[in-house]
């Protein structure tokens, strides 16, 4: 799909990798509208790189609800779903609460669940669309301490596979992204619990996973986008994680591929 004149739904928009992604679709021709709870911050972003803000916390049900619908009544049509908002919970996980739980699983699975249920249908009457579910390499192998965090990512990640397989021949396109540790306020969370971050070094002492800058993700995006990629792994050495843990449904897709939707 030609960024050029789209419209892109990005959550997550007012920092960090949402807004590395804002502003490369901008800078690409594509008009972009802003999603998140921070609004001061996502009005100067948006203001930025002429977008739309629409500051709303995804994580209440009342505001997401019928979110994809308000906003193409008032802006058009939208062309590019992506899926960025999310949140962590660095912690053991014996010190975690209910609301903890509640929190990581509803806005990193949850939210990007039901605004694909509420944009896909949409995209495909109108023959044209692509999601992007920014997930991690954390859904295929998790640290200590990261537990809610890596579980909902897994989520997210078996949820796309299985969509993708459920709609293959549509005119709509998906994405899935699934990225290493990148220098945003989230890492930093990360790094101030001892067992993630002492994983983390032992990888990178390994060379294994090292730390992508948000701009590399940016543009892999937007690429992914316009050339309907069915998947991101940044860093790409370390692709075979996700590939490992994708494999039984690719098997299932090949016992199955003959079988009408």
């Amino acid at each position: 799909m030609d960024l050029n004149g789209a419209r892109v739904l990005v959550t997550g928009a007012s920092r960090g990798i949402g807004e590395a992604i804002a502003r490369e679709a901008a800078r690409r021709g594509a008009k972009v509208i802003g999603v998140a709870r921070s609004a001061g911050a996502l009005n100067a972003v948006m203001q930025s790189v002429g977008g739309v803000a629409y500051p709303c916390d995804l994580s209440v049900e009342t505001e997401r609800a019928s979110l994809v619908n308000r906003l193409e009544a008032v802006h058009g049509p939208i062309d590019v779903l992506i899926n960025n908002a999310g949140v962590d919970d660095t912690r053991m996980f014996a010190g975690a609460s209910s609301s903890d739980v509640s929190k990581v699983i509803t806005l990193n699975q949850i939210v990007p669940i039901e605004l694909m249920r509420q944009a896909l249908p949409l995209m495909q009457s109108r023959g044209r669309g692509h999601v992007v579910n920014i997930s991690s390499l954390a859904a295929a192998g998790g640290f200590a301490g990261m537990t809610l965090y890596c579980s909902s990512k897994a989520g997210l990640s078996g949820f796309h596979r299985v969509l993708r397989h459920e709609m293959k021949g549509s005119p709509v396109g998906l994405t899935i992204v699934e990225i290493g540790p990148i220098p945003t306020d989230m890492l930093a969370n990360v790094k101030g619990l001892r067992a993630p971050e002492r994983m983390f070094s032992r990888l990178r002492q390994l060379q294994l996973l090292p730390e992508v800058p948000r701009e590399r993700v940016a543009r892999e995006v937007c690429k992914a986008v316009e050339r309907n990629t069915a998947s991101v792994c940044l860093p790409k050495r370390a692709k075979v994680y996700p590939v490992l843990v994708g494999l039984p449904q690719r098997i299932v897709n090949a016992m199955t591929f003959d079988i009408k939707r």
